[in-house]
C-alpha cells in the first residue's frame, strides 16, 4: 500500500468514529454501562477495547512493548474516550505522515500480550487497525439498536469517500 493510501484510511478510521462516538454520546450513563451480553459486555468496554487496542499498535509501532491492555472500565464517559482518542489519533496520524514507499512494507517486530513474538508489515497492521476498528463499530451499532437507541449516521467507506470528494 502507499502512504496516501494508508492515510486515507487512517482519515476514514476516524471520520467513522466520531460518527460512532456522537451516537454513543446520546446515550444514559446506565445505557453506556449496561451489560449487554456481547463480546465485550456494554458500549463502554467494546469502546474501551477499541481505543486500547489502538493504544497498543502505536505503543508497538514506538518500539514499546506493552504486556496488558487498558482495563476496560477506565472511561466514566464518551468526553473520557474522546480525549484518549485524540492522543492515539494524533500519534497514528504522525506515524502514517512520515512513512515514504518503502517504510510501508517494512516489517514491524513486537510481542503479543501473552508473550508471542510477531512480526507483520507496517501497512498490513495499519490496515488491521482500521479493519479493527470497523469490527467493533459494527458491534456497537448492534448495541445501540439493542438498547433501543439511534443508530451512527453511516459509517461505510463509500460514504466517507462521497462525503470527502463533495468537498472538491
Amino acid at each position: 500500500m502507499t502512504p496516501q493510501e494508508l492515510r486515507t484510511l487512517v482519515d476514514y478510521h476516524y471520520w467513522a468514529l466520531d460518527r460512532l462516538l456522537a451516537a454513543v454520546e446520546r446515550l444514559t450513563p446506565d445505557e453506556f454501562t449496561r451489560d449487554l451480553g456481547n463480546s465485550f459486555p456494554s458500549v463502554r468496554d467494546t469502546v474501551a477495547h477499541l481505543q486500547g487496542a489502538e493504544w497498543i499498535w502505536i505503543s508497538r509501532f514506538r518500539g514499546e512493548t506493552p504486556s496488558a491492555g487498558l482495563p476496560l472500565d477506565r472511561f466514566a464517559d464518551v468526553a473520557a474516550a474522546r480525549a484518549a482518542w485524540r492522543d492515539t489519533e494524533r500519534d497514528l496520524r504522525t506515524l502514517v505522515d512520515a512513512l515514504d514507499d518503502d517504510g510501508t512494507a517494512q516489517p514491524l517486530s513486537y510481542r503479543l500480550l501473552n508473550g508471542t513474538t510477531g512480526v507483520s508489515r507496517v501497512d498490513e497492521t495499519v490496515l488491521h487497525l482500521v479493519n479493527h476498528g470497523t469490527y467493533h463499530r459494527g458491534q456497537v451499532t448492534t448495541m445501540l439498536r439493542q438498547l433501543g437507541a439511534a443508530p451512527p449516521a453511516s459509517m461505510d467507506f463509500i460514504a466517507f469517500c462521497r462525503e470527502r470528494d463533495a468537498r472538491y
